[in-house]
């Protein structure tokens, strides 16, 4: 367990949208001539003498400036190249240097006696995305690669000592990873994502007219009906977190069918769930969410496509990049997590979809996705019920998750869910990490909550 110090708390709290447009990664300008430059004052230099500076502006031969400063936490500290922060069109917002900014290079060091742990280097601008580079031996050291706290790559070794990437060019640094390097996640093309951002924007058009009711879906004829019993609903008609993801596949396949979807086909079961240990409460239909957006999944890829791409192995994800998070407690204590990744009958533990949809949006453009959302349950063992009964995994919310970059490469994930939008941090605050004291440390623990979740293209049109 380690205490990571961030200086760019604050920053973190910008709006997204702020984001600059970023260049390919062989187009950032080179700062290792600055670095060459000040590395016997700032980078080697002892602790206090280092903390002593004031904080210097430069500005580089191929363009741009560079604030260069040092900050403290009580066991470490940063010598931090800071990049002036871009706006969305290209220009310098003039006076900002959060630290994060694509080009951002920074070498923390131990307080106590100076010497490197790690050296980051921001790729994009975008304080979640980055690599770090950390010693290993006398003539070696090893990079991770870290998307929103999960390790794409994790201690990769590399044949350079850690005082020689003080002055190497960031290329040259990339460069001897090799292919094990994977570019493509600090390059995306917004262009892309095009058809990604004309969905999200008719779905907020229409939904605006939208109610939830619970229970509530629209039919094949248009009608406001339970999904349980088919009637027509009584009082302010509205949608619930299934009926919801129906209107958005019907908006979807209306304008190719001419016609919504039926309500009883997608109740149906899709694929092996469950055990014979699950007979015990087939009467709850802990399944219903799992079922539903497979079968919705499944229809839009029959018709938009062919009956092949429908099949369960086609439209879930099951693959992830990923084995390794880290988590963080409410004390901005950091603990490496292995995460499991893909559990059948369970999908994704949701402290990984953030990573897990930003890894998506780069391999699969052009797709949302619905996640049926579960966890455990069961009787507890009592004196009235002395054997207890099995634990059930129960699929009870559904949500529609879009992952894109918008036109400046900035990475958002929009989320819809019972008739409503809501931020993918809010969905994500639903489920917590849970946090134990165990000698003298809180130690953090997965919620237990997971989803499901299975992939539909979007289309040039939508019309629910």
């Amino acid at each position: 367990m380690r205490n990571y110090f961030f200086i760019f708390s604050s920053f973190f709290l910008l709006s997204w949208a702020v984001f600059g447009q970023d260049l390919p990664l062989s187009r950032i300008t080179d700062d290792s001539a600055l670095r060459t430059s000040v590395k016997d004052t700032w980078l080697i230099e002892t602790p206090g003498r280092v903390l002593a500076r004031s904080a210097v502006m430069n500005t580089l031969p191929g363009g741009g400036r560079v604030q260069l400063r040092a900050e403290a936490s009580k066991d470490e500290f940063m010598v931090i190249f800071a990049r002036e922060h871009k706006t969305p069109n290209g220009g310098a917002s003039m006076g900002s240097f959060p630290g994060w900014d694509q080009g951002s290079w920074i070498l923390i060091r131990n307080r106590a006696n100076g010497e490197a742990t790690r050296i980051r280097i921001f790729l994009r601008s975008d304080p979640y995305t980055y690599i770090e580079l950390r010693p290993f031996s006398a003539d070696k050291c090893q990079m991770d690669v870290v998307l929103y706290n999960a390790y794409i790559v994790r201690s990769l070794t590399l044949p350079v000592t850690m005082e020689k990437l003080y002055t190497m060019q960031l290329n040259d640094v990339l460069n001897l990873a090799g292919t094990q390097f994977p570019r493509r996640y600090f390059e995306p093309n917004p262009d892309d994502y095009r058809l990604n951002r004309q969905f999200i924007a008719k779905v907020r058009e229409n939904i605006k007219g939208l109610e939830f009711a619970d229970d509530g879906a629209i039919d094949q004829k248009g009608n406001y009906v339970y999904i349980n019993t088919g009637l027509e609903q009584k009082g302010k008609p509205g949608l619930n977190c299934s009926g919801f993801a129906k209107w958005l596949v019907d908006g979807i396949l209306k304008p190719i069918t001419g016609e919504r979807l039926e309500l009883s086909p997608l109740k149906e079961p899709f694929g092996e769930r469950g055990s014979s240990l699950t007979e015990l409460w087939k009467q709850e239909d802990p399944f219903f969410g799992l079922d539903w957006i497979r079968n919705l999944a499944s229809t839009a890829w029959s018709k938009l496509l062919s009956p092949a791409f429908g099949k369960l192995d086609e439209i879930e994800v099951r693959n992830d990049r990923f084995s390794l998070m880290t988590l963080r407690n409410t004390r901005n204590i950091s603990t490496l997590y292995a995460y499991p990744g893909f559990l059948e009958n369970a999908g994704f533990g949701i402290e990984g979809l953030q990573p897990l949809l930003y890894t998506l949006a780069i391999d699969e453009p052009g797709m949302f996705y619905l996640a049926a959302i579960n966890n455990e349950g069961g009787k507890p063992v009592t004196e009235d019920n002395p054997r207890g009964q099995p634990r059930m995994r129960r699929y009870f919310h559904i949500a529609a998750l879009v992952p894109y970059f918008s036109e400046n490469g900035v990475f958002h994930i929009a989320v819809f869910e019972s008739a409503a939008e809501n931020s993918f941090q809010a969905f994500r605050n639903r489920f917590p990490h849970s946090e134990s004291l165990i000698d003298g440390e809180i130690r953090l623990f997965p919620n237990g909550h997971y989803a499901n979740l299975v992939r539909i293209p979007v289309e040039t049109i939508f019309e629910p």
